[in-house]
């Protein structure tokens, strides 16, 4: 998989196309990705002793990581990912303007 947690991409496809965020965690298994503030749901959470408080609360479901395309700091613009390899190893490019992601 070629993104990592960290990244800030943009949604492409789904109920919330074009939200940008950073993706929180990595499921390369399942190929899917949490992203901040994307596909929340509300779960109901019960109270656990004193310390957990209960009530409705909302997390953020993952989703495959087909749907986002990684955003590059250099162009700015949603960008697909290349590699290049040099003295540090293998880097991430951007196949746009061939910046380090």
């Amino acid at each position: 998989m070629r993104l990592r947690a960290g990244d800030r991409v943009k949604v492409i496809s789904g109920k919330d196309t074009g939200k940008l965020s950073r993706i929180e965690r990595v499921i390369p298994r399942k190929n899917q990705v949490i992203v901040e503030g994307v596909n929340t749901a509300r779960k109901h959470q019960k109270q656990r002793g004193n310390t957990m408080q209960g009530g409705i609360i909302d997390k953020d479901m993952p989703i495959d990581a087909s749907n986002v395309m990684i955003v590059c700091e250099d162009c700015g613009e949603p960008a697909r990912i290349g590699f290049r390899i040099d003295d540090n190893g293998k880097q991430r490019v951007c196949r746009r303007c061939g910046g380090d992601l």
